[in-house]
């Protein structure tokens, strides 16, 4: 069957002009639309960032030969408004599809499959269930969903309910993890062969450290008043919900006991303030600690400038499924990471010897730690790397789409 005439409606509850859209959507389906698949977008756009860089998406988005239909997210009131964005998401699919007969829908997270289940009751078109995680179990394990709120609990049951309907209905489900995989086939008996794990991949060329340049590197030690042996600990992306700011700046605290000129540099958009509150509640001096924001193209840069890297995630129940996108990123600039064991990130850095996986957050652990980063050559920037490859390469994770694809439009 010809590729060039398969036509896939992509639904998505994130938006495109976010910057999850921009990572972990927009390059998979670039090289999908590359390889002949005719795709179209369907997203839902917070406003303002659409009116800063909605025009950008949408030539970038045009030079892949994708089309782009989007919607704007509704804020208020904060539940009923969940359920007009799954309203007017579910009209707008069945609208694109009458018009367009795609061959299939790619339905990313929950509130897109609910528009990719109607769809298929209704036109018998297959749908693709691409998880990104247990989204209902997220909402409750960050506090998003307070239980107690009867209303929050309502949305739970019903997402619950419908989360049996997605598994039970799709054509086939994209799983982060193996760990959620395991799961899914122990609570709702999910066959193996209807499961398929991609975690979230990474641009290598990208993350690239040979790219660096060193003058820059110099530059930034500079400006940070840092020599060019001054050890650097890193924690890329945002924090809260359910990274471990406190844990990981209890272990830097103990790690400063061995490397007193040391920094802790923060790559996040967050506000510095509640860092450095944190550090000085530790006895950690405001100028040991970095916060710097980044944008896309600056994070390989402030990424190679690391020594080690690290992120803790608390032990729930959804993160089973979690796969964090700073992981491939991480190791594509060939720096060890320090973590503890959740989805399969700690398998991940164990097979691939990439750094090392703690047990517990005490001052036991973290001297074990410590003690094993300050051996010499222990871990390969270059053997990093390419392990990153045999885990995160976009192509790869590009190529179990296709095979996806291709059996699901069989």
């Amino acid at each position: 069957m010809d590729v060039k005439i398969k036509k896939v409606l992509f639904i998505s509850y994130d938006g495109m002009t976010d910057q999850l859209g921009q990572s972990q959507v927009i390059p998979y389906l670039a090289r999908l639309s590359a390889l002949g698949y005719h795709i179209t977008i369907l997203s839902v756009e917070k406003k303002e960032k659409y009116l800063k860089n909605g025009d950008a998406i949408r030539q970038l988005l045009n030079r892949s030969g994708i089309q782009w239909e989007f919607l704007y997210f509704s804020t208020r009131p904060p539940f009923l408004s969940k359920l007009y964005d799954q309203f007017k998401l579910n009209r707008k699919a069945a609208e694109l599809y009458r018009k367009n007969k795609y061959n299939l829908i790619h339905c990313r997270s929950y509130v897109a499959a609910d528009a990719g289940v109607k769809i298929n009751q209704k036109f018998g078109v297959p749908f693709l269930f691409d998880m990104r995680g247990f989204w209902v179990d997220e909402r409750v394990d960050s506090g998003l969903w307070n239980l107690k709120n009867p209303l929050y609990h309502f949305l739970y049951r019903r997402y619950k309910k419908k989360e049996k309907v997605f598994l039970k209905k799709s054509a086939h489900i994209i799983s982060l993890t193996l760990n959620a995989k395991q799961e899914l086939a122990l609570q709702y008996e999910v066959p193996d062969k209807k499961i398929t794990v991609i975690p979230c991949c990474a641009d290598l060329d990208h993350f690239d450290y040979t790219r660096v340049n060193t003058a820059d590197q110099l530059q930034y030690r500079k400006q940070w008043g840092m020599g060019e042996q001054t050890k650097i600990i890193s924690y890329l992306g945002s924090l809260g919900g359910w990274y471990m700011t406190g844990e990981m700046l209890d272990f830097y605290q103990q790690y400063r006991e061995k490397e007193p000129d040391s920094r802790f540099l923060f790559i996040t958009h967050d506000p510095a303030v509640s860092i450095l509150k944190l550090a000085a509640e530790r006895g950690i001096p405001a100028e040991s600690v970095i916060v710097q924001p980044a944008s896309r193209d600056q994070v390989p840069l402030f990424l190679s400038l690391s020594n080690w890297s690290v992120f803790f995630i608390r032990d729930l129940y959804s993160k089973k499924a979690s796969s964090p996108t700073k992981q491939g990123e991480i190791m594509g600039m060939g720096i060890p990471l320090l973590c503890n064991d959740i989805g399969d990130t700690g398998d991940i850095v164990r097979k691939s010897e990439s750094g090392l996986v703690i047990a517990a957050f005490s001052k036991a652990d973290y001297a074990n730690a410590i003690e094993e980063m300050s051996v010499p050559a222990k871990f390969n920037q270059q053997l990093i790397r390419e392990k990153a490859f045999s885990f995160f390469d976009l192509d790869t994770g590009v190529e179990r789409y296709q095979k996806v694809y291709e059996e699901v439009m069989k």
